[in-house]
């Protein structure tokens, strides 16, 4: 008896995987631009066997096997070579031969996958697309009661401040009788949020870096940007665009020698210091930079071994209460920089937010706070990170300057607000409403990522492979191989895009509430939600 060959458990068919590629063997000319592309090598490019059947002409004769060989393209079934469904090889091929469709029965893949213990590969964006900023809507609209402004006529201060507001009264005070004044910076609402060099390619950290630069220079418009844990280049230490730049020290401290080295040869003061208590993506967890991405470069900088894993503790582990912290860490990087820079610390949105608050009202050299919602972050986070822990930011930073209302504090501690703004694209909308909600800034990341860069990452697990350093785009990978196809000078240009586009939509949602030509912060009587349960959490009008 012939054997009919073996099946193993794990043994899988194109039809089972979560994306399938189509490829016309017709249209194809071999050029093998698809496979050198894919960043999992989910494509063999060879000779391969085809059965055809001859059928004969008589009666009598039996039909008869012929086996032919072909070249052609051949999709891999293991899972360690799955295809992301990015669809680089439909955009590199010259003949549209292949196509990246999505299977519509994909449950072997999925349990095969979640068998190893895998986590759940994902990046470019959040799986869950619904979004409470996205049902708010702008409802005081001035016509005849407020002159309304015209927001292409009328000069707009579109600014925000960065530092700890004293009143007029204590100003005056300080400078007739002397004493501690606290830094303060003019920025624009609008921050690009810390995404360090390591989780972002070189190609990418430069042009956003570039792009920076050009608002403040050339278009007077004073946005800055976080350098993310890890320090940030020695060149750039020692340049003037530092100004431009908040430097962020995380639970691992990575970089931070190379900072304080460089620390005589300054000179530029850096905008902010950043101290990252908790992210977003993670809340509880600290981060993590996978192996895959630390090579000569990143070692270098942030002073590790090249290729080992590089995990933050969940804490700064000298600190072991929020009283603890704030006075150490916010005094010791104070006093590193002469009191001339504004520190703040950014946490990761939860109940214990207002805690901190009141200790941070209570420090003189709190610069403000950071809040992180939970639809924030793209790195290497578990799926039960990203789904079961945190806290939305509207509520949240809603929670927060309300508090400070009480206080009587709203205009002294600024608070910065982040996580899932404009991730369905209403950029401009979900950061106002953030802004009218209590925040005196935003911070993006994930945005600028897809916007700039052009991320393929999408809702339905469409690639989502930026903590694995293998991004087909070069935006969060640190192989030459594939950052190199991203261009600094394009992502520089786009970044200038989005803000200047930013700014333009900005004014005209200020323009009709016939308020000011300033930044509305706290102005929640213009806010409206259809649902009842959300309007009576953040306080603001049930419309329907």
């Amino acid at each position: 008896m012939e054997s009919v060959g073996s099946i193993n458990p794990s043994k899988l068919s194109p039809k089972d995987l979560l994306w399938r590629i189509l490829w016309d063997k017709e249209k194809c000319r071999l050029c093998g631009r698809c496979t050198a592309v894919c960043p999992v090598q989910a494509l063999d490019l060879g000779v391969q066997r085809k059965r055809v059947v001859n059928i004969a002409l008589g009666i009598t004769e039996t039909p008869s096997n012929v086996y032919g060989i072909f070249h052609g393209i051949r999709q891999k079934t293991d899972l360690s070579h799955l295809c992301v469904g990015c669809g680089m090889c439909e955009l590199v091929c010259p003949n549209r031969a292949i196509l990246v469709v999505r299977n519509e029965e994909m449950d072997k893949a999925r349990f095969h996958i979640n068998e190893g213990g895998n986590p759940r590969r994902r990046g470019g964006r959040r799986n869950n697309p619904a979004s409470l900023l996205d049902a708010i809507k702008f409802t005081r609209i001035s016509m005849l009661t407020d002159p309304a402004l015209d927001a292409g006529r009328h000069e707009f201060e579109v600014r925000t401040l960065l530092g700890r507001l004293i009143p007029a009264e204590d100003m005056m005070k300080i400078t007739r009788e002397g004493g501690y004044l606290p830094p303060v910076r003019e920025i624009y609402p609008l921050m690009i949020g810390s995404m360090s060099l390591g989780a972002l390619s070189p190609n990418m950290w430069e042009g956003l870096q570039m792009g920076v630069a050009y608002l403040n220079e050339e278009m007077k418009m004073p946005v800055v940007i976080c350098s993310g844990e890890g320090g940030c280049p020695p060149k750039l230490l020692r340049s003037r665009f530092l100004r431009y730049l908040i430097l962020q020290i995380a639970s691992g401290y990575f970089g931070w020698d190379e900072i304080l080295r460089a620390l005589p040869e300054i000179k530029e003061d850096p905008c902010a210091i950043e101290i990252k208590y908790g992210q977003g993506a993670k809340p509880g967890d600290g981060g993590l930079l996978m192996w895959h991405k630390v090579n000569q470069m990143i070692a270098a900088i942030r002073g590790v071994p090249m290729g080992i894993s590089l995990p933050s503790p969940p804490t700064h582990q000298t600190k072991y209460s929020i009283e603890e912290a704030v006075a150490k860490m916010i005094q010791s990087m104070s006093m590193a920089w002469d009191f001339r820079v504004p520190v703040y610390p950014k946490i990761s949105g939860s109940t214990t937010t207002l805690a901190v608050l009141n200790n941070l009202v209570r420090n003189p050299y709190a610069g403000g706070l950071a809040i992180d919602g939970e639809d924030g972050g793209t790195g290497a986070a578990y799926n039960v990170s990203m789904d079961s822990m945190g806290h939305p930011i509207a509520s949240n930073i809603r929670d927060a300057y309300l508090n400070l209302v009480k206080m009587g504090k709203q205009n002294e501690l600024p608070l910065f607000a982040g996580g899932g703004v404009g991730k369905n694209g209403n950029l401009a909308a979900n950061a106002l409403a953030l802004i009218m909600l209590g925040a005196s800034g935003i911070q993006i990341g994930k945005y600028i990522m897809q916007a700039a860069a052009g991320c393929v990452g999408s809702e339905t697990d469409r690639c989502n492979v930026c903590n694995l350093g293998i991004c087909p785009k070069g935006i969060t990978s640190q192989d030459p191989r594939l950052y190199r196809r991203l261009n600094p000078d394009d992502v520089a240009q786009r970044v200038v895009d989005i803000f200047l586009s930013f700014d333009q939509e900005l004014k005209k949602i200020i323009a009709p509430l016939g308020r000011s030509t300033s930044l509305p912060i706290g102005m929640s009587d213009a806010l409206g939600i259809s649902d009842e349960a959300a309007a009576r959490r953040l306080s603001i009008s049930y419309v329907v």
